[in-house]
């Protein structure tokens, strides 16, 4: 992998590429419900004994754990379709991979290495053995079949091992993807769609059971093989691709908002009574892939959305801060400032949008101070060499912006 080798352009179909804010806006949503899947635990992960979910009434409280408990599940698989379909939607004409990889890895990297510290500083550091300090740092912890390292540091991280895998690993799926027949993308990513249930299938019935854990609803082992472990969720990220190259080939169907969001719904309402490890991905991916499509296509007509209004296009710029943050206030700082206390419901409803405040406030904090200026100043070489010519027989898109994954 180096920089003499151009990435080839995703951008031969008949549809050009355009600004996507509703995805932008969409990454927010995402980021949303793992946060809410935190906020409604019953079990905080640095105390056991004493709950996150902060309402008094059991009844609600146990209610709101059960509906929320997959929600991160869904954000999660969310992010990793998204990542590839923004990857394949931007990539650029003769761009080398290493620029690629510069830009990617600098748009990770640096929120993780300042709330890796922060976590370590104020409470990981106390819990966390040391061979799992490395591989947390340098995010492939989450490769590593050990309950007390996988999942351990800040626990949104281990997504990361995923996009990182996802990162380095395009540059050589992108061509043999880009090769497929457009009469055939649909087959495809069924096929994207068929290997994410071989994957549950495999987590369920093959792989050993290991312990238990309180907070897993699968033995530690499968719960590794199937949601944490990344070559696991190469098959999120390859139908995010095709979702890109059907979009812009024109061949997305017309859909109307409301039968999409009917479908989100049902697919949702699945998830929470779909058995461990099918509702991981499985029962939620095509309403997530509905919803991408559906939303870029959307877009490139020019459709009225309150994905696109500019609060939710800043909720989704800032939704990587949130979302490798919201550790701190949910499990730190609910446990340092409330200790397990719950309480009424008018209470608890300020408590909870306390919490959110909070985690919106850092996650912009680390947006505005590390993500940005990081960005701004490193993702482009200083060196005007020009690019590489495209791929033979590939037609260059226009070079307009687009929204940019996690």
């Amino acid at each position: 992998m180096t920089s003499t080798n151009p990435l080839p352009l995703a951008g031969t179909e008949s549809t050009e590429r355009s600004n996507l804010p509703s995805l932008t806006g969409l990454r927010f949503v995402a980021a949303l419900l793992v946060f809410f899947a935190h906020a409604f635990l019953l079990n905080n992960p640095l105390n056991l004994a004493v709950p996150i979910n902060p309402y008094a009434d059991e009844g609600l409280a146990n209610g709101l754990a059960k509906v929320f408990a997959p929600a991160g599940f869904v954000g999660v698989s969310f992010f990793f379709v998204l990542s590839g379909f923004v990857l394949a939607w931007s990539s650029r004409p003769g761009e080398r991979v290493q620029a690629f990889l510069r830009r990617r890895l600098l748009k990770i990297f640096p929120n993780h290495l300042v709330a890796w510290a922060l976590v370590m500083v104020l409470f990981a550091a106390a819990y966390t053995p040391l061979h799992a300090w490395l591989p947390n740092l340098f995010l492939v912890h989450s490769w590593i079949p050990l309950d007390d390292t996988n999942s351990s540091v800040n626990v949104p991280a281990w997504s990361l091992c995923s996009e990182l895998l996802f990162y380095l690993m395009f540059p050589f799926i992108i061509r043999p993807l880009m090769r497929i027949r457009e009469s055939r993308l649909w087959w495809w990513a069924g096929g994207a769609v068929a290997a994410i249930a071989v994957v549950a299938v495999i987590a369920r019935y093959v792989i050993p059971e290991g312990t238990h854990f309180v907070l897993a609803p699968l033995p530690l082992t499968q719960m590794w093989f199937a949601y944490l472990f990344p070559p696991s969720r190469m098959f999120e990220f390859i139908l995010g691709i095709l979702l890109a190259r059907i979009v812009l080939a024109g061949r997305w169907p017309r859909i109307g908002v409301i039968p999409v969001l009917l479908l989100a719904v049902a697919g949702y309402t699945a998830v929470i009574f779909v058995p461990a490890p099918f509702n991981f991905v499985l029962v939620m991916v095509v309403p997530i892939a509905a919803i991408i499509g559906t939303a870029a296509t959307a877009d490139i007509r020019g459709s009225r959305s309150v994905l696109r209004t500019p609060l939710m296009v800043w909720l989704g710029t800032v939704s990587f801060g949130f979302y490798i943050i919201q550790a701190v206030p949910i499990f730190y700082g609910r446990l340092e400032l409330f200790g397990g206390d719950t309480y009424s419901f008018p209470v608890a409803t300020a408590l909870l949008l306390g919490l959110f405040l909070a985690t919106l406030f850092l996650g912009w904090l680390l947006y505005r101070f590390v993500e940005a200026p990081v960005m701004r100043r490193w993702s482009r070489s200083r060196r005007s060499t020009p690019p590489l010519p495209p791929v033979p027989g590939l037609v260059p898109a226009p070079s307009t912006g687009t929204t940019t994954g996690r």
